[in-house]
């Protein structure tokens, strides 16, 4: 079944390895897409992989199998490897024995194709890939029509954020861009903002989330930045009563995209 490589020095192994890292994917322009339902998400959404690398020895489960046979199929190249060349390139825990390679997703502002009344999701400098992925998850499940990374610290496809989001990063539009043109974007399309902040001036189910609304979110660590601070930017805070002094920005999303859902329904 296709090419078999054993060597951690192999050209094309080390290409791929060096994936891993960021400047190298927007070097290379491409992106590893690890495990069977984030790879078949990315294929259902025309995401398709260059390649798609496996270890016999860990892929014997049966949606393993046949993410290979329709990767053939479809006349993706299939490159066997051994153990040791498949933990260089896999993440975490979960190995399903199965990684591709695929071409970057176009992601800019000028790509979204928003629905009348769409939800939006902003993410300013945050700066966790798993916290994208968190993030994502919410806003496929609640129906949003986007997620923009704003400014954002680690890349939008981040083979943590991909895993994290159990591959609905390519099932919801993303885009990337600075948070003064998503700003102006925002504005330019009608949305109403809201920016979650600990010291918000109304609490979150005070807001109408009814129309085209857009939830803006910043990192754990600094919050949001002054961009957010400009006129007709409607400031919410969750209710904080405990120690903490800082929001934790995917279950923040979750709620305020629950919230408008239930006002929405």
């Amino acid at each position: 079944m296709g090419t078999k490589i054993t060597s951690l020095q192999n050209p094309r192994i080390k290409e791929m390895i060096r994936l891993r890292d960021g400047r190298h994917r927007r070097k290379q322009g491409r992106i590893l897409i690890d495990g069977v339902r984030e790879i078949e998400r990315a294929m259902q959404a025309g995401v398709l992989p260059g390649e798609v690398v496996y270890c016999e020895q860990m892929c014997d489960a049966a949606p393993a199998r046949e993410l290979l046979a329709r990767a053939e199929e479809g006349q993706v190249e299939l490159i066997e490897v051994s153990g040791q060349v498949f933990e260089k390139l896999a993440f975490g825990a979960r190995a399903e024995g199965v990684v591709a390679v695929a071409s970057t997703p176009q992601a800019s502002l000028a790509e979204l194709v928003l629905r009348e009344n769409d939800l939006v999701v902003v993410l300013e400098g945050v700066e966790k890939p798993g916290n994208v992925g968190a993030v994502l998850r919410s806003a496929d499940a609640t129906g949003a029509g986007a997620v923009i990374v704003a400014d954002g610290r680690t890349d939008l496809f981040n083979p943590n954020a991909i895993r994290a989001s159990l591959g609905t990063i390519f099932t919801v539009p993303v885009a990337e861009a600075s948070s003064r043109e998503t700003l102006d974007w925002l504005r330019r399309q009608g949305y109403s903002i809201f920016a979650a902040r600990v010291d918000g001036s109304a609490v979150y189910t005070e807001a109408d989330f009814r129309g085209a609304a857009a939830i803006v979110l910043g990192s754990e660590a600094d919050g949001l930045t002054d961009v957010w601070s400009d006129e007709g930017i409607e400031a919410l805070r969750l209710p904080m009563l405990g120690v903490a002094d800082s929001l934790n920005v995917s279950v923040t999303a979750a709620v305020m995209l629950y919230e408008a859902v239930r006002q929405r329904s």
